[in-house]
């Protein structure tokens, strides 16, 4: 494998074990209130890596075969601790392909931040069995086939929610200067 290769599988795994590590620690609680915010720089950051991928040559495993794994680890409980931070903003509506399929479909943001930590995970466990090249193989196909469209889509939902959050104020009064109140 490449040094070009090398040093791109190295920098994916620390964006993939960030992304995984930041997911669990907002799941567990830690976020508080902004839960949004924090998850919304999660998203974008891994999406950097995912950019990245996307705009490299294809990875192509040797005989295009990719070496057999147990099963990887169930992070359902990280999917169902965040629909209950996230609540009533779990489920929101997404065009999935904007060039294919423009209709509405149903999404919930707690299926998408973890079905990317599942795909992240299946390469982070390669990467440390000492095959950066399958990780970075199973990176970047699953970019392409799956996490990315979540991370997307995701990205643009929690954008929405802190917008939202910010932007959606009720009017405040201040006082003029003869001491009047007035509408902002």
């Amino acid at each position: 494998m490449s040094d070009e290769w090398s040093t791109l599988a190295e920098e994916i795994s620390r964006h993939a074990q960030d992304y995984v590590d930041g997911l669990t620690r907002v799941a567990g609680g830690e976020a508080g209130d902004a839960i949004w915010s924090l998850l919304l720089v999660e998203v974008a950051q891994v999406s950097l890596a995912g950019a990245k991928l996307g705009a490299n040559r294809d990875v192509i495993l040797s005989g295009n075969y990719e070496p057999p794994m147990s099963e990887d680890p169930d992070i359902d409980g990280v999917r169902t601790a965040l629909a209950e931070r996230l609540g009533p903003v779990d489920d929101y509506a997404e065009v999935f392909d904007p060039y294919k399929d423009t209709g509405v479909t149903p999404y919930r943001l707690s299926d998408d931040l973890t079905a990317v930590a599942a795909d992240l995970i299946h390469g982070l466990r390669h990467f440390r069995a000492g095959r950066p090249h399958e990780a970075l193989w199973w990176w970047q196909y699953s970019y392409f086939n799956t996490w990315g469209n979540h991370a997307g889509a995701a990205m643009r939902a929690l954008q929405a929610l802190a917008a939202h959050s910010r932007l959606d104020v009720a009017e405040e009064s201040t006082l003029d200067a003869a001491g009047e109140a007035t509408t902002v």
